[in-house]
């Protein structure tokens, strides 16, 4: 690792090789995220369209950023389709593409997931903390929920904008700030007491469970967005907030 300068994550690598990244200074890019001015389409020759947005905006990251290496979680707390993009780049490219198997178990904390705080503000933190393995220093307290978010960060923060600001973060979310991606148990946790939106990206694995835990869930709206929120998922979530009184 100490060769190179500038890598890219897919997934939630093991704290290891973060710590790794972390000491040799390297920069991270997590390329989950939309990080440059391309098309999506751009991916199509590698990916099928039909298939997870964050996934397809990995592969166009990899294709126009100057990486030194990429490191992927393809084990327990990712997906098959991780696996296969990570294959697929491996091939492509003319820099080494790691995969690992992030089964970390030591739990981190989720007090953003808890917190009195702006959805979008407290999921770009979650995000950005997969690139440090630094313990939290003065997590924020907890706060009352009177409404829930389950899932992924979705590729579109803007739906996030919905929300209250007393939203607490369940699902893959919640995982990721504890840096313990493939505990499956605290991903199926939810809060029955409070109005809960279970969200997944289209195309996804995560929509069967999505859709599992919104039955069970007594006062739930599933959902699933592709790239873009769209006019009609965003009044899905304001008609179902505001039905259950829900106050922004």
């Amino acid at each position: 690792m100490s060769r190179f300068r500038k890598i890219g994550i897919i997934g939630v690598p093991p704290l290891e090789v973060i710590r790794g990244a972390n000491e040799h200074g390297l920069v991270i890019h997590d390329l989950d995220e939309p990080l440059v001015r391309e098309d999506l389409e751009t991916a199509s020759p590698y990916l099928p369209r039909v298939y997870c947005a964050i996934l397809r905006t990995a592969v166009v990251n990899a294709l126009h950023l100057e990486l030194d290496a990429i490191y992927a979680d393809t084990g327990p707390g990712k997906c098959d389709c991780a696996l296969h993009t990570a294959t697929i780049l491996a091939e492509t490219l003319p820099i080494p593409m790691i995969c690992t198997k992030n089964t970390d178990t030591v739990a981190y904390g989720t007090p953003l997931c808890q917190a009195r705080l702006p959805l979008i503000d407290r999921m770009l933190a979650i995000t950005a903390g997969v690139k440090s393995a630094a313990p939290y220093q003065n997590p924020p307290d907890p706060c009352a929920p009177t409404a829930g978010f389950w899932g992924v960060p979705p590729r579109d923060f803007s739906i996030l904008g919905l929300f209250p600001d007393t939203t607490h973060i369940h699902g893959w979310a919640r995982c990721m700030e504890n840096k313990t991606p493939a505990d499956h148990a605290l991903e199926g946790q939810f809060n029955p007491e409070v109005p809960t939106v279970f969200f997944a990206q289209s195309f996804c694995a995560k929509t069967a469970l999505a859709r599992y835990l919104a039955k069970k869930h007594p006062h739930a709206l599933y959902l699933d967005v592709d790239v873009h929120t769209t006019s009609s998922a965003r009044a899905k979530v304001q008609a179902f907030l505001e039905l259950s009184g829900v106050r922004p």
